[in-house]
């Protein structure tokens, strides 16, 4: 079994601002515990320093039981990365060290084969079978097995690239809930899972031993597997002992008594330096009261010293203005539309002002077919065509955006918007991006900084056909209001690949892409469609 415990932990950012202030907590054996808070609060970088990629500027970290890590973004490796590499990111440090010495000594057989290079490779893999190697592997095929359906000898070598998110997820998950390791750090583990891959997380979390620490905006997978709530809110964390049932109410509850000790804080404050100016004129005339006026004085320096109580955390205020325009009639016309090896042919039309929620499994071809109706380059059959004065613009799943590599919000908003400064920092100001978010470099964004920066390009870029690929993975409950309620305004059409069930709630079509290749068109949401029966 194992445990977490964090002990007064302060972290500053490269740019100097504080962002964790002096945080303690303790996760024990078993607690399935999950990190909530705005975007940019601190979660991510949390789990960072938890994991030790980070270094605290103050304070410690402990753990027990070995410690796995899922990052927010799992497959950001190397260009050509294999499955093995991706399951070998995930393996205890021991099976890393080994692994890494054990390409080498099989790079240095293939160069030349004499016999100190052959007794190098020999130990090599005596270390990788001591680390547990070998051992691991047999782990991982069964991983492999349960989440591409294929053995880890018949896989091993597929480039990630090639995997969806959801089973570059799915994958990572069934090796870190299988393994060895009795601490998990999980960063928003449900992020591209479709719904049954959720269900299967939420069961596998109820029935795990280990204790689990994670990152989810996923409401209902909250609600279904965590048993204590930690939230990040202002530099500093607080607890809710409960579910995410009765969290909303412990919030509000809680913010009620914060307002209420700072208003009677404010009170005495104010009370005692009005007492002070009182006995100091009193003791201008009276010596006798000089004593009481000092008496004062020290009280009034040590209550400022002890300072206010916490202040209440501000509520969000994010506001999108996705504008759209008026096209043609029909957004989009696919006729006999097949993605090489994905489905099979399909046709359809969705119309002007239409919002179409894309659902299905994973690994079955919807991202592609956002990315073809963007006019990236998807291989494929039949026909995908745009309507007139139809303007495209792709919320990126993954939030890979090279162009936006190496630069700040700011500097993306006035030179791809002819933007003077002032206006793109109010622009930027409407999704909580201003200040020195604007400053920052895309990469060191959170993730949901990240999300909300997309969104606002899309805004500007005068989009009338809005392909949103998971949009509401990395947002918080607050950001993902924001976009419903822009979308709700938004006048053109929107395409929307999404598992979160909440949000599909509010779309008007449902084109399901099924297991079996084909594609269907369904009138409520589809989560597990091998569940639904088709007419042939």
């Amino acid at each position: 079994m194992g445990h977490v415990e964090v002990g007064h932990l302060t972290y500053v950012l490269p740019d100097g601002r504080p962002l964790l202030n002096d945080v303690s907590f303790r996760i024990g054996e078993g607690v399935k515990a999950a990190l909530v808070g705005p975007n940019g609060a601190g979660k991510t970088t949390l789990m960072r320093l938890i994991a030790g990629d980070l270094q605290p500027v103050d304070g410690s970290v402990a753990s027990s039981g070995g410690l796995g890590v899922m990052r927010q973004f799992i497959g950001s490796l190397r260009d050509g990365s294999t499955v093995h590499d991706l399951l070998l990111s995930v393996a205890p440090p021991a099976v890393r060290t080994a692994a890494e010495r054990l390409d080498k000594a099989e790079l240095a057989m293939m160069e030349r084969d004499d016999e100190k290079t052959q007794m190098r490779y020999a130990q090599a893999i005596t270390d990788y079978t001591d680390a547990g190697g070998y051992e691991i592997e047999v782990l991982w095929d069964t991983c492999t097995v349960a989440g591409l359906g294929v053995p880890y000898d018949g896989c091993k070598y597929r480039e990630v690239s090639t995997l969806s998110g959801g089973e570059q997820k799915r994958l990572v998950l069934e090796a870190l809930l299988r393994g060895p390791d009795q601490t998990l750090l999980l960063d928003e583990p449900d992020n591209y899972l479709d719904v049954p891959g959720k269900e299967w997380l939420e069961q596998q979390l109820n029935e795990t031993p280990k204790t689990v620490l994670l990152v989810s905006h996923d409401r209902q997978l909250l609600a279904n597997a965590a048993n204590r709530i930690i939230t990040v809110e202002s530099g500093n964390v607080w607890i809710h002992g409960g579910g995410f049932g009765t969290y909303a109410e412990a919030r509000r509850a809680r913010n009620e008594r914060l307002d209420e000790l700072r208003r009677r804080w404010d009170e005495e404050h104010a009370k005692l330096k009005a007492l002070v100016l009182m006995l100091r004129e009193k003791a201008k005339y009276n010596d006798g009261m000089a004593p009481a006026y000092r008496a004062a004085q020290t009280r009034l320096r040590k209550f400022e010293e002890a300072g206010p109580p916490e202040e209440t955390p501000s509520e969000q205020n994010i506001r999108m203005r996705l504008k759209g325009g008026r096209t043609g009639k029909r957004a989009i016309v696919c006729e006999e539309l097949e993605l090489t090896g994905l489905m099979r042919p399909f046709s359809n039309e969705i119309w002007y002002g239409e919002r179409v929620a894309v659902l299905g499994s994973n690994g079955s071809g919807k991202s592609h077919f956002l990315r073809l109706l963007s006019g990236e380059q998807v291989a494929h059959t039949g026909v995908a065509k745009l309507g007139a004065r139809v303007v495209p613009g792709l919320f990126a799943q993954t939030h890979a955006r090279p162009d936006l590599t190496g630069r700040t919000p700011v500097e993306i908003v006035m030179t791809e918007h002819a933007r003077l400064k002032n206006e793109a920092m109010k622009i930027l100001a409407r999704y909580e991006l201003a200040g020195r978010v604007a400053e920052q470099r895309f990469a060191t964004l959170s993730g949901g900084q990240q999300a909300r920066l997309q969104i606002l390009l899309l805004e500007l870029s005068g989009a009338t056909l809005l392909l949103l690929d998971e949009p509401t993975d990395n947002l918080d409950l607050a950001s993902a209001e924001a976009l419903q309620a822009g979308l709700d305004a938004f006048e053109g059409t929107v395409l929307a690949v999404t598992h979160d069930r909440w949000f599909a709630a509010d779309f008007d079509r449902f084109l399901v892409f099924g297991s079996d290749g084909t594609v269907y068109e369904s009138p409520e949401p589809v989560w597990d469609e091998a569940r639904v029966v088709r007419p042939r």
